[in-house]
């Protein structure tokens, strides 16, 4: 796949951003094309912060998520900015097609790309998005602090280091990725996010794998950390980010999450390929004459989740856009309810770490 850089990008609109140097940086892993566009834009531009601009007052609500969403549209966070509804995921995405997978996807019309630190694909993930040719504040693109970094220094560094390797000017969503590592050392952490915030190096912060008592645990910080410093000091939460599906819908944790207008990021919600032939999916995989992947993402938008699907298959990256042009009824959605708890994958959220 071609990389290139389009003269979308604003050069003149912020002329004090730094460049975008990367060249010691580039893997020799990365396909040429890629490297080369990455050079260019050493080269060429700058790498543009987004300029004020007017935020959506979208916020999901029964009839949006059936009805009126489609491929453009975004949910207010928390912390008043937009997010895509519906993300593409680089887990264990390798570095040497991150780029021109995301570029793909990008061009599908994804705007909003999942990566974190232990992924190992954030830098070719971010080249992919400037090789997409569409404008910064069109791109929405997320990382994650390691387990392994659980704390105030180690999530400082990571957030620096994200920045550094990406050639970004700032980070749209950074979240923790697990509540491993303690009392004290996610909540420093949470606190290197909330400081991460008032220096502009991010926009919005949040959780992944938090069950309802690490959520707990964290408002209770909030709080203490604003009646000592002030309103907002204490770090907004505006995600949480779990693996749901109909066999994994967490109703626990999504109650607390939707009380308070924090938005669920649904991983794995393809349950990892595991229930593509399950009876639930094939009636409706017919009736709607679409596949089980599709069937799956379109439930997940009707929970009014933000779905991460994951591909390195370009048909499949396609498939899984093409979920705005149906709803599933309500006895459509009455047969997709389980009261499975089967996680396909980890599941931090029961740690009492």
């Amino acid at each position: 796949m071609r990389c290139y850089i389009s003269s979308q990008w604003p050069r003149e609109a912020l002329p004090r951003c730094k460049p975008w140097r990367a060249r010691e940086r580039i893997p020799s892993s990365f396909p040429i094309s890629c490297r080369k566009a990455v050079h260019t834009t050493t080269r060429r531009l700058r790498s543009v912060a987004v300029p004020n601009r007017k935020l959506s007052s979208r916020v999901p609500d029964s009839t949006m998520a059936k009805k009126a969403l489609d491929i453009n549209s975004t949910y207010r966070m928390n912390s008043g900015y937009e997010i895509p509804v519906l993300g593409f995921g680089v887990y264990q995405t390798p570095a040497s097609e991150a780029c021109s997978l995301v570029e793909h996807a990008i061009q599908v019309g994804y705007r909003h790309v999942d990566s974190a630190v232990v992924y190992r694909n954030e830098q070719s993930s971010a080249a992919g998005l400037r090789c997409a040719g569409i404008p910064r504040s069109e791109l929405f693109f997320t990382s994650k602090v390691p387990p392994r970094q659980m704390n105030h220094a180690g999530a400082t560094a990571c957030i620096n280091e994200t920045l550094r390797i990406t050639g970004l000017d700032y980070i749209d969503l950074y979240l923790l990725h697990a509540p491993y590592g303690g009392k004290e050392g996610r909540l420093g952490a949470w606190k290197a996010l909330a400081e991460a915030v008032e220096q502009g190096k991010v926009r919005s912060i949040g959780v992944s794998n938090f069950g309802v008592h690490h959520l707990n645990e964290l408002e209770g910080f909030i709080k203490q950390v604003e009646a000592l410093e002030g309103e907002g000091k204490g770090g907004i939460l505006s995600v949480n980010q779990v693996e749901l599906h109909p066999w994994l819908a967490r109703k626990d944790i999504v109650e607390w999450c939707q009380r308070r207008g924090v938005l669920l990021e649904a991983y794995s919600p393809l349950v990892r390929g595991q229930r593509m032939d399950d009876p639930l999916l094939r009636s409706l995989m017919k009736k709607h004459n679409k596949t089980a992947a599709q069937i799956l993402l379109r439930w997940s938008l009707q929970k009014e989740f933000i779905p991460l699907p994951k591909s390195v298959t370009p048909s499949r990256i396609e498939q899984n856009a093409a979920i705005f042009d149906f709803e599933l009824d309500v006895k459509d959605m009455q047969r997709l309810y389980t009261e499975d708890y089967a996680p396909c994958t980890w599941d931090p959220t029961v740690s009492r770490d």
